[in-house]
């Protein structure tokens, strides 16, 4: 290596560190306007004057990074104001720019405060479990966390029951729109059966018409049959010299003598057999002839 390269390292490295220097300077001078800014919006606060004191902590948190002071104050600011959104950003931009554990713990101890206040117990004991890792001897964070965690238990407790009461009620929707289904159906089938019987009735009440008409026309008919039967026809002139004609239910005399003339031979063969059964039933005596 020669020597203006020599030369050359040298200058570099000592405009490297001037540079540096001079980075280290400014940063010290920001965070010492940053601090005062600081100062000043504390004291603002204190007088009840939340608008010069939002302003002097922005500026104090745009002048330097390193200010964790800043936006930890104004977080707190905004806490007491429950403007918990803005809160919870100040305390996070808190947290990630502190340097010291201690800084950092009531960064996270405030973060699970806001979580607290949102309800979103999940996520407090989160918070309060990191402020507990960065100072496990503060008491406070440590209640803090049971309480959370009671609270979130008790939380989920609620939403499970919730849940059941939910299902159960679905289910005993279920269950009605069943029983209001089958109970339709069954008034559907009571009213075909009805509609049914009334069908068979009026096929009923159709064949007795038809059964009534036939009777009807049955009479009808008969009645002109006894009306001929009563008709008689009429005679002529004359008839009064001549026998006067028997009835068709009334025999003549003539008809009464053959009858009885057929009775008596009739009774008279009759008579005949009897005798003649008599003769052949006699008991006919067997004698041996010697």
């Amino acid at each position: 290596m020669n020597k203006i390269s020599t030369v050359l390292l040298l200058v570099f490295a000592c405009l490297s560190s001037f540079a540096q220097e001079i980075d280290e300077k400014e940063k010290e001078k920001a965070l010492k306007s940053s601090t005062n800014l600081t100062w000043d919006a504390n004291k603002a606060l204190l007088e009840d004057d939340f608008i010069s004191a939002e302003v002097d902590y922005r500026k104090a948190i745009a002048k330097s990074g390193d200010n964790s002071a800043a936006p930890y104050n104004l977080g707190n600011a905004y806490y007491e104001n429950e403007t918990y959104n803005e809160a919870f950003g100040r305390f996070k931009e808190a947290g990630e720019a502190s340097t010291s554990k201690a800084d950092k713990h009531k960064a996270y101890h405030n973060m699970g405060n806001v979580f607290m206040k949102r309800k979103d117990y999940a996520k407090a004991v989160e918070a309060y479990k990191e402020a507990l890792r960065n100072d496990p001897t503060d008491e406070e964070t440590r209640y803090n966390l049971a309480l959370a965690k009671e609270l979130l238990k008790k939380d989920q407790d609620e939403n499970k029951q919730d849940k059941d009461d939910k299902d159960k009620d679905k289910d005993q929707d279920e269950n009605k729109d069943q029983d209001e289904n089958k109970d339709q159906d069954k008034k559907d089938e009571g009213e075909n059966e009805d509609k049914k019987d009334q069908r068979d009735e009026g096929d009923k009440g159709d064949e007795g018409d038809k059964d009534e008409e036939k009777k009807d026309d049955n009479k009808e008919g008969e009645g002109d049959n006894k009306s001929d039967q009563k008709k008689k026809p009429e005679q002529g002139e004359g008839d009064n010299e001549q026998e006067q004609q028997p009835r068709p239910n009334q025999l003549s005399k003539q008809q009464v003598e053959n009858l009885l003339r057929a009775m008596q031979n009739a009774e008279k063969k009759v008579q005949d057999k009897i005798d003649a059964k008599k003769v052949k039933g006699a008991k006919i005596k067997n004698e041996k002839d010697w």
